[in-house]
């Protein structure tokens, strides 16, 4: 049969041979690994997400200046110990819903249908924004048998989200400088400060990791504690602006599966794309993980700035005080301090790692101590005036400093001017350290157990001097505050103060045991030296002449957790 128009002349025989090569096409095609597609299309390559089931958009809160084109969506949910952590995904252009406007909505876990009656409904205990367009929802652990997800009187009740148990999970994920990616992880448990055999792992990419077939598969480098090191694909380096914060990755136990994840391989701006500064712009920075310690930041900056430190990063934590307002307001004061939401529960080890990569572009020198410890110098010399002088050898990578542990003095009740000016008795001997690094001194596995991080080869420590530089650890406070340390450690292989672990640990109070409950002679133990060498320091230097007032206090003497934070002092001599 043939049409009669000579330019549209088509034979059934080339029509068929043309259908059967087009399948036979396809179907070759098709067989590619997801790898090979990336590979071959490179940049053209742009995936269409789709979704197995479609929401209203009626759920969604937009301004009513831009159209609706997408849904609100729940993109991950996190079962904590004791909380549930719900990551909200807003279309573009949509007003973030307030902790005000949210509920935690409880459904039965056989009828978890929205339509359905909620069992339960509570308020947040928090509400974070985390990325543009993203939240981050803290909800109280429900009942057993009940999924959580969120709801709002305008908007409804959101389907609920995919749900991860935090004890087997890849959270975190960022490329490196050298293009490796650093993947966070729960659930391996490996061996602290050993480097296990990375060839029984594989790291894996993909947008959806529950098709193992269409993932792109790469080597793990290094894997120790809770970090895997990998090797990213060139697909995934060539497509920068595509894949980030949207390609998940994870890592595959050879024989055993792949590790649940929510980890999206992000880019830092200052990725070492670029030619950095012959020098860096801060010569000492500061980074800290603080879980509820709105009322002790302020004098923590304010007094490590006029000894020399430029920059501060803080991993909140969890905190559901005042420290978000704290950090605005110090940073409106003038002080170079970042927030980074840090919601991962005892994983001080890898937050410390996660902010030695973050700081190493901008920083000679990071310490790593925590918001109850102040770098003392009995010498009067700047802080980065010591550092300098110990490290005239450029193979000193790391300057360890001595604690001393200090007790509640006598005090029953908060000190009025802060804990350097409150507390004045310690125990005898230093205990332990801290430690001041040089970021690209740390060795690639990035292995620290809080105190102290693994170097390279060709870099060393050097313990430094107590007459010049100690760190003074105010670590036995008033009963009132040292109970919250109940609560739980922030250190991953440090036994929580209710469990039996380690009774014998220096990290535990000596003579305490595993309940909160207050000694009668809690106001008067770990009292052998009386020391006011960092008291007359900060009276000197930071008190108002005509009253005696701190900048940390307000005008009535008080130290308020979200109170304006003064004009920024100079250093002191």
């Amino acid at each position: 049969m043939r049409f009669r128009s000579r330019n549209y002349v088509v034979s059934w025989s080339r029509f068929f041979c043309f259908a059967a090569f087009f399948v036979s096409s396809f179907a070759l095609f098709n067989g590619f690994s997801y790898s090979s597609f990336l590979f071959l299309f490179g940049e053209k390559f742009q995936p269409v997400l789709s979704f197995a089931r479609k929401a209203s958009t009626a759920n969604a809160a937009v301004s009513s200046d831009f159209p609706v084109t997408q849904v609100l969506s729940i993109r991950e949910t996190v079962l904590l110990p004791d909380q549930v952590i719900l990551f909200l995904k807003y279309p573009p252009s949509a007003r973030l819903f307030t902790k005000e406007k949210l509920d935690c909505v409880y459904l039965s876990a056989h009828n978890s249908n929205t339509s359905s009656e909620p069992r339960l409904k509570l308020s947040p205990a928090r509400v974070e924004a985390d990325h543009l367009g993203e939240q981050i929802v803290r909800c109280p652990s429900g009942p057993r048998g009940l999924v959580v997800t969120v709801g709002s009187e305008s908007g409804g009740v959101l389907s609920p989200g995919p749900t991860h148990r935090w004890d087997s999970l890849a959270y975190e994920a960022l490329v490196d400088n050298d293009n490796t990616t650093v993947l966070f992880v729960k659930g391996l448990n490996l061996r602290p400060e050993r480097v296990s055999n990375a060839s029984r792992f594989e790291c894996v990419y993909g947008w959806d990791l529950s098709s193992f077939k269409r993932l792109v598969r790469s080597e793990v480098l290094s894997i120790a504690q809770e970090i895997v090191r990998c090797r990213t694909p060139l697909s995934v380096l060539n497509s920068q602006q595509k894949v980030n914060s949207s390609v998940r990755v994870s890592v595959r136990i050879k024989g055993r599966g792949i590790l649940p994840s929510i980890a999206r391989v992000s880019f830092f701006s200052d990725s070492g794309h670029y030619p950095l500064p012959t020098r860096k712009p801060h010569e000492v920075c500061v980074c800290t993980m603080a879980r509820n310690q709105a009322r002790f930041l302020k004098e923590w900056v304010i007094y490590h700035a006029a000894i020399g430190v430029q920059r501060w990063y803080i991993y909140d934590n969890n905190s559901d005080d005042e420290t978000d307002k704290v950090i605005e307001s110090l940073f409106d004061a003038g002080y170079n301090i970042s927030r980074h939401i840090w919601p991962w529960v005892k994983t001080q080890e890898g937050g410390f790692s996660h902010c030695a990569l973050r700081a190493r572009d901008s920083c000679e020198w990071v310490g790593f101590i925590d918001v109850d410890e102040f770098f003392h110098l009995p010498s009067g010399l700047l802080l980065h005036d010591v550092v300098q002088n110990i490290t005239s050898n450029i193979s000193i990578g790391e300057i360890r400093v001595s604690c001393y542990n200090f007790g509640p003095s006598g005090l029953k009740q908060l000190p009025r001017q802060g804990v350097t000016v409150g507390y004045t008795c310690r125990m005898a001997l230093p205990e332990r350290h801290k430690s001041i690094v040089k970021p690209e001194a740390l060795n690639s596995t990035l292995i620290n157990i809080v105190h102290h991080f693994h170097l390279r080869e060709d870099f060393r420590f050097i313990d430094v001097d107590r007459r010049m530089l100690v760190v003074n650890h105010y670590k036995y406070q008033v009963w009132k505050v040292f109970k919250e340390k109940f609560y739980r450690r922030v250190a991953t292989y440090v036994a929580d103060w209710k469990n039996d672990e380690n009774a014998g640990s220096k990290d535990r109070a000596p003579g305490l045991g595993t309940k909160p409950v207050e000694p009668d002679d809690w106001s008067s133990r770990f009292c052998e030296v009386t020391d006011t060498g960092l008291k007359d320091m900060v009276l000197h230097n930071f008190a108002d002449p005509e009253n005696s007032i701190l900048p940390w206090q307000t005008a009535d003497g008080e130290i308020a957790g979200s109170s304006f934070v003064g004009e920024k002092k100079k250093e002191y001599k």
